[in-house]
């Protein structure tokens, strides 16, 4: 019997020990396949290769296998990742986007208080030229990476300034202005405020270094306004840095609760973060708000307030990004961002998506069906899954957008529109109070006539799928007129549709012209308005025996 157990411990032993073997083998096997192969390549192909974009596609071609977060940076691009985890770079501050039109990168987005908006450079401003070179325009390259190579001219040391000259629509000649490059620091909140007599409200946008200490310095000022409940929106959050989303649930929770857990697949990556720090409130009602674009770090803070029973979740079913990066240098200064483990959350759920191959229309991963999903509970008792991302406590799904809302919102034409607004009105009333004049309305719906504007319906697009289908199975012959006058029917008539959906363009076009004005923290102002997911969170908050119920474990 003895002998027989020493056998068992011995294979037991020596399994594992023979399968790593096996599997060093086969990476180095490869590794020399891969080797030789490039250099027979680079020996006799015909034509002169290019090293660095062979390799790197032969790069891209692996990360495509692999999760949709591990990411190798070039030389040139890591300034890029460490921009994603501290928020910051040195450059001008202003989203730079490809302008079809002109053929050339035009100014996109200034943010507030940074230089491209202090120097006076405004939306839809065409960039002709840095320090008295013209960029060109975009001609047969790439649109993102004429793009890069305009935005990467406009970015260098702080402190260091370059003229840059710019074409303002609707003016003869060209501007030149000197610009001094600044470390940009794109805020963390977006805003905060107040939004009734004791709710207030801070719109986090990303989990940047600080960004925790931001809140809690919000905190304190939404407190000394009259505070004494919270609504924190992390709608469209796609996260960032774990470290401050375990900082930020700590303001909530006191010291020494279990936060979230990695498990990787190899020892070191596995491990428990807790909170550290003495919270700023306890019992500060709090609703966070969340959405399909809640992600990564988000995910951390709804989804352990959640377990806690800390906080009411509100909203959409999460994103379900429950994987951790970290960044490996790489000889001759490059960089990969390697997802080494999975995180989860207190009740012991992890939030992350079962599928990233194949995806929903909307591009995002798919979850698991709540039959096939795994029960855990809240330190309360209740019932929470797991299956991909965070699902709410109290579930509102967004308001639908029609199909010309959202073909207007990514539009030349509303931007070009947005942008000759700017330029010839110097003012505009504040975001709380303004309202899109009807005189404003018929000019956009004569400038989209003239300008060629096209959209598609969503039935037009159904219609098509329901020809296809015909075709497949022989009927579309016989259906042929009725499918000729039901496309006629469903073909977009601009003029109707724009005053079928007037309430929500006008919305649309204000916040639009509102962002030219009042920069992002504007368009939150201008939002909360409207914004019917933020009146339910006040409900909410404004009833707590509902708030405690549906904090509580159903009974029976």
């Amino acid at each position: 019997m003895k002998r027989i157990l020493s056998l068992l411990w011995l294979v037991a032993v020596t399994l594992p020990l023979v399968a790593q073997a096996n599997h060093n083998f086969e990476v180095a096997k490869n590794l020399d396949i891969f080797n030789a192969f490039y250099k027979e390549l680079d020996l006799y192909y015909v034509d002169t290769l290019d090293a660095q974009r062979l390799v790197q596609s032969a790069i891209g071609g692996m990360l495509d296998e692999l999760d949709p977060y591990t990411e190798f940076y070039s030389e040139k691009s890591r300034e890029d990742l460490k921009q994603m985890t501290t928020g910051k770079y040195a450059g001008i501050g202003a989203i730079i986007q490809y302008n079809k039109k002109t053929d050339r990168c035009v100014i996109g987005d200034p943010f507030a208080g940074n230089p491209a908006a202090k120097a006076g450079l405004r939306a839809g401003d065409v960039i002709l030229a840095i320090d008295g070179k013209d960029v060109g325009v975009r001609g047969s390259r790439e649109a993102a990476e004429y793009s890069q190579s305009v935005s990467d001219a406009l970015r260098g040391e702080p402190g260091s300034s370059f003229e840059i000259s710019v074409q303002r629509p609707g003016e003869a000649q060209p501007r030149t202005m000197t610009i001094v490059r600044e470390t940009v620091a794109v805020p963390a909140i977006t805003y905060y405020g107040m939004i009734d007599g004791t709710a207030g409200y801070i719109l986090l946008s990303e989990y940047t270094e600080d960004c925790a200490r931001y809140v809690r310095r919000a905190i304190v000022d939404l407190k000394q306004q009259g505070m004494t409940k919270l609504v924190l929106d992390l709608r469209n959050n796609g996260g960032g840095l774990m470290s401050e989303a375990v900082n930020l649930v700590n303001l909530f929770l006191p010291k020494g609760k279990e936060v979230l857990s990695t498990k990787g697949k190899v020892a070191e990556m596995n491990q428990t973060y807790k909170t550290a720090d003495d919270p700023i409130d306890l019992d500060l009602p709090l609703v966070v708000l969340v959405n399909g674009a809640t992600a990564s770090a988000a995910e951390i803070t709804s989804g352990a307030l959640q377990d806690y029973d800390r906080a009411v979740v509100l909203g959409t079913r999460t994103y379900g990004k429950g994987l951790v990066q970290q960044p490996r240098d790489l000889p001759y200064g490059t960089q990969m961002k390697l997802t080494t483990s999975k995180y989860y959350i207190p009740s012991g759920r992890c939030v992350q998506a079962y599928d990233f191959k194949h995806r929903n229309a909307d591009g995002s991963p798919r979850h698991l069906p709540d039959s096939l999903c795994r029960e855990f509970r809240t330190a309360a008792g209740r019932i929470v899954r797991d299956g991909g991302g965070i699902t709410p406590d109290v579930v509102q799904p967004a308001d639908t957008v029609s199909a010309l809302a959202a073909y207007l919102l990514y539009s030349d034409e509303l931007f070009d529109f947005c942008n000759t607004y700017r330029n010839a009105h110097d003012s505009l009333p504040a975001p709380e109070v303004y309202a899109l004049p009807e005189a404003e309305y018929d000019s956009l719906k004569n400038y989209l006539g003239r300008s060629g504007f096209t959209y598609d319906r969503e039935t037009k697009r159904l219609l098509a799928a329901l020809e296809k289908a015909a075709r497949l199975e022989g009927t579309a012959d016989s259906a042929k007129a009725e499918f000729g006058a039901l496309r006629a029917k469903l073909s977009p008539n601009l003029n109707a549709d724009l005053d079928r959906h007037r309430e929500e363009v006008c919305r649309l076009v204000a916040t639009e012209l509102v962002r030219r004005y009042y920069y992002a923290s504007g368009v939150a102002r201008y939002v909360l308005r409207h914004d019917k997911l933020i009146d339910r969170a006040v409900e909410l908050l404004n009833h707590p025996d509902e708030m405690k119920r549906l904090l509580s474990p159903e009974e029976g």
